[in-house]
């Protein structure tokens, strides 16, 4: 990342860089031993993943957020990542369920279609950490209006298929695969019910933790004060998971409201310390989780690839980022005034930047039923040629 940033050469993300150093990695220690068995450390952990690196990465995103710019375009934002998601999850998975029924693929339940929205809504979890890093350069001078945009529906993107993936998860049931017509909207609601419920638990929280540090004396201790404000962070998120509700939902309020709120109840040394603290987290939690997919090449992840599946869903990725880019944008150009509207040229952006990342890797870690095998080959494929292809032609295309 260091050479990258020094030599301005954008071609290979830091992502890229991180994920292709595992496998190079990987590939090393599996030459110097065969033996699969004996190599538990080249296995990406879901769980590791979920509750100890991608809270840090979560919490810094809401607490270092350019506030101002994500509330202009909220409406935007809301749209892209809420009703874009869901529905990126039905045409995703509407597509691969057809395919099986047409016979054309076998390492797809073609009895149950909720196997297929569940691999719909972790497919749709898009991780633009290399397109956020290049846009971030300042010799770039990236526009703000389309880095707010990036930004602000990876992070909201990520909770939401998070919520959706658990969401169809509770109705998945091998041995009935027939799908009730009750079913879907009932898996919305709920859907629904966990982001509201997930949001008013962040701010609650979040509001919790600035009254304390209101109206205690915690400033004369910075020790004190960092470590509190971390504490709480986890609080959060682990209360919000024990309600079985979306941690990282709850976490990012969480940080937006304290980064409004609490900052000017914490001392200047703390307030530093805290952002310094968790920007490295997020980075080294960032770095880990793209390197250990590099190393999840070499621990048998591709026993069940099938390399025209992944051409297929690669194909269905991109039709179903175009069928809600361009048809929601020119909903929200129809609300913007003329001098805000987003360009056509910004919405190509927009639709080329859907990469897949980490989080559809452990969520695909985690799908039920006899076919996993062949979904986390099939995401690592795709996570894979997003990130290293697609990542480094961002540059030009900027």
């Amino acid at each position: 990342a260091y050479l990258i940033k020094r030599n301005r050469f954008y071609a290979i993300p830091e992502s890229a860089a991180a994920m292709l150093t595992g496998i190079v990695i990987g590939g090393l220690v599996r030459l110097a031993s065969p033996e699969q068995d004996k190599l538990p450390f080249l296995y990406f952990n879901a769980e590791v993943f979920f509750f100890l690196l991608l809270p840090p990465i979560i919490f810094e995103a809401g607490y270092t957020l350019r506030r101002k710019s994500f509330f202009a375009n909220i409406t935007p934002i809301v749209a892209y990542a809420f009703v874009g998601t869901l529905v990126s999850t039905f045409v995703v998975g509407g597509l691969v369920f057809s395919l099986a029924k047409m016979g054309l693929t076998s390492s797809v339940d073609k009895t149950n279609p909720m196997e297929s929205l569940l691999f719909g809504a972790l497919i749709s979890a898009v991780d633009p950490v290399a397109t956020l890093s290049i846009m971030g350069s300042p010799e770039l001078q990236c526009d703000q209006l389309l880095y707010s945009l990036v930004f602000g529906e990876s992070v909201l993107n990520d909770a939401v298929a998070i919520v959706l993936f658990k969401t169809f998860r509770k109705y998945y049931a091998p041995e009935d695969p027939d799908l009730e017509g009750s079913d879907i909207p009932a898996a919305l609601f709920s859907f629904v019910a966990v982001s509201l419920g997930s949001i008013i638990v962040g701010l609650l929280i979040g509001l919790l933790t600035s009254f304390l540090y209101k109206h205690t004396r915690l400033y004369e201790y910075p020790r004190f004060e960092t470590a509190i404000l971390f504490l709480f962070c986890y609080l959060c998120y682990s209360l919000a998971e024990s309600m079985e509700l979306s941690g990282i939902m709850a976490l990012f309020f969480n940080g937006i409201l304290l980064s409004h709120y609490n900052s000017y109840n914490l001392s200047e040394i703390s307030y530093i310390t805290a952002e310094q603290i968790f920007a490295t987290l997020a980075v080294v939690a960032e770095t880990l989780v793209f390197l250990y997919m590099g190393l999840s090449v070499f621990n048998g992840a591709f026993d069940q690839w099938s390399p025209l599946m992944s051409i297929m869903i690669m194909f269905f990725c991109v039709l179903a980022r175009a069928s809600h880019i361009f048809p929601l944008t020119w909903v929200v150009n129809r609300c913007r005034s003329p001098g805000n509207k987003i360009p056509m040229k910004m919405q190509y952006v927009l639709w080329f930047v859907g990469l897949r990342g980490a989080i559809a890797f452990a969520l695909a870690e985690n799908m039920p039923g006899p076919n996993k095998q062949s979904y986390v080959a099939n995401t690592l494929c795709i996570c894979i040629f997003t990130t290293v292809v697609c990542g480094g032609f961002t540059e030009k295309l900027l």
